[in-house]
């Protein structure tokens, strides 16, 4: 049985609704230099997927299944009927899996910097993270993300927002963090995405290693009404790094 669980969660703005789902070890603030911008066109609901953030931590091991019911059960909550969703990460994974289980509820996808369509060399790589933090620990690893999420001079001129990314990722509970690794790394959507009706963005960086453009250019390919952009030079963490060209794209695409 599916159990959902109350998200603590923020709404800003005006305007259509708009729900934004964050990714693994973060919160409902990566969002935060984006919202302004999407505040001025919608009206904005980020939350903290359960256990991070803000939210209660849950009861025991969960999968996709639960973060969509909390996603449905926070829509119930606020009394909103249909809205746009955009997510990131395994938050890419979860709106989509969410249009599946509720398509009348979903006007239009954001699906930024996520992964389907892996072979086994990719899955092989994803799983391997996952190991490597078993075994020696999540901050052992960390470190070596960094350079995954972020370019070379954005590390340089931002060490403040760099650090603040990954004492974010230390402060998840971490079973919590290892749980929703497992879900990113072992969600595919390839075998039903093209169920998914809702228009789509599909957006990610150039030199995202893990969320690639060849991906993507699957993503898009097998969605039935989708667009796909690619923005040159970025990695991963577009939330932060190249926050004003996504929030362009998601009102550009949305309205």
């Amino acid at each position: 049985m599916t159990t959902a669980i109350d998200c603590d969660y923020t709404i800003e703005g005006a305007g259509p609704p708009l729900f934004l789902i964050h990714g693994i070890g973060a919160a409902r603030d990566a969002w935060r230099f984006m919202v302004p911008a999407l505040q001025e066109h919608f009206t904005v609901i980020s939350y903290d997927l359960r256990g991070h953030g803000t939210s209660p931590l849950p009861g025991g091991e969960f999968g996709l299944d639960e973060l969509v019911a909390d996603l449905e059960r926070l829509r119930r909550r606020t009394g909103i009927e249909t809205a746009h969703f955009a997510g990131h990460s395994l938050g890419g994974q979860v709106g989509p899996a969410y249009a599946m289980a509720f398509p009348e509820r979903v006007l239009s996808l954001g699906i930024l910097s996520t992964a389907a369509f892996r072979t086994q060399d990719d899955s092989a790589k994803v799983w391997g993270v996952v190991r490597a933090m078993e075994e020696k620990g999540i901050a052992q690893v960390l470190e070596t993300l960094t350079a995954r999420w972020f370019t070379d001079e954005f590390i340089a001129n931002n060490p403040d927002l760099v650090e603040r990314r990954l004492k974010q990722v230390i402060d998840t509970d971490p079973d919590v963090f290892m749980n929703v690794f497992r879900i990113y790394a072992g969600t595919e959507m390839a075998p039903w995405l093209h169920g998914v009706t809702a228009p789509s963005l599909v957006l990610t960086g150039e030199n995202d290693g893990g969320c690639n453009p060849r991906l993507n250019r699957l993503i898009d390919a097998a969605l039935p009404d989708s667009e796909l952009v690619i923005l040159p030079h970025y990695k991963h963490s577009i939330l932060v790094e190249a926050a004003d060209e996504v929030a362009a794209n998601l009102i550009r695409f949305m309205l």
